[in-house]
């Protein structure tokens, strides 16, 4: 059984983070297996608080696992501060060949900041040209790229700059977007996919994170990254047709 590699922070509500990316590897069929960035009190209306662990606690998880396991894949996601982002490429730079997913996490969809500013300038420099497929959502991409990419040919544009940063490739996320259709669009060497699927009702927890996690599972088991992206967006699709809100002021957890 191929075995990846989450670096992420605990979600308490178990919808997103950590617990999210977990119960997606074991749906996709793969070993999963765990570094904590950080602790937070959450749950579907919104995060109570956040813990960040040491980044030497951080690393050492990370060169535990690689030290026990062939991890076959790795995704990260909530880094949340800059020695946490540097101790994660620090432990990632030994294993230059596992390919890597990130998802560039920086808001809760509550609105919660889940990345300083420090911590993005070092994730731009020194893991952004480690990925193997980077995964921002649309306001990531705005902040990363300065292009807020409200239509199709804007969303082409911040994908092809968000490769010249150094991604290898992209899978930008629409979900952020206006209207009834959704356009997710995957950028690598060889051109651009657009991936359009009706919206469904209601705000959703944990989809960025379950993506990049079957994105990363798929990888593991051999997949191109562009086959990876196409069974990953499917995955989340399925989930999100049985998703289930556990409060009517809460967000739609994904059934996986």
């Amino acid at each position: 059984m191929p075995v990846v590699l989450t670096i992420a922070g605990s979600d308490s509500g178990g919808g997103a983070g950590i617990q999210a990316d977990l119960k997606t590897f074991m749906a996709r069929g793969v070993h999963g297996t765990s570094a904590i960035t950080a602790v937070t009190a959450q749950n579907t209306r919104g995060v109570q608080s956040v813990h960040v662990l040491p980044a030497r606690e951080v690393q050492a998880q990370i060169e535990s696992v690689f030290a026990d396991f062939a991890v076959a894949a790795v995704k990260t996601g909530m880094l949340a501060s800059a020695p946490v982002v540097r101790a994660v490429a620090r432990a990632l730079r030994a294993h230059p060949h596992v390919p890597l997913v990130v998802d560039p996490v920086m808001v809760a969809t509550r609105g919660t900041r889940l990345l300083d500013a420090d911590a993005l300038r070092v994730l731009v420099s020194e893991l952004l040209p480690r990925a193997s497929v980077l995964t921002p959502n649309l306001p990531e991409a705005a902040v990363l790229t300065g292009i807020k990419a409200t239509d199709p040919r804007a969303q082409a544009k911040a994908a092809d700059r968000l490769r010249a940063m150094g991604a290898a490739a992209v899978l930008l996320k629409g979900g952020h977007g206006r209207g009834r259709l959704v356009h997710d669009r995957y950028a690598d060497d060889h051109g651009h996919i657009e991936m359009t699927h009706v919206r469904r009702p209601g705000h959703a927890h944990g989809t960025g994170c379950t993506l990049a996690a079957a994105l990363a599972a798929e990888l593991a088991r051999g997949r191109t990254s562009r086959q990876a992206a196409q069974r990953a967006v499917a995955y989340v699709q399925r989930a999100l047709a049985g998703g289930w809100q556990p409060h009517r002021d809460g967000l739609i957890l994904l059934r996986h």
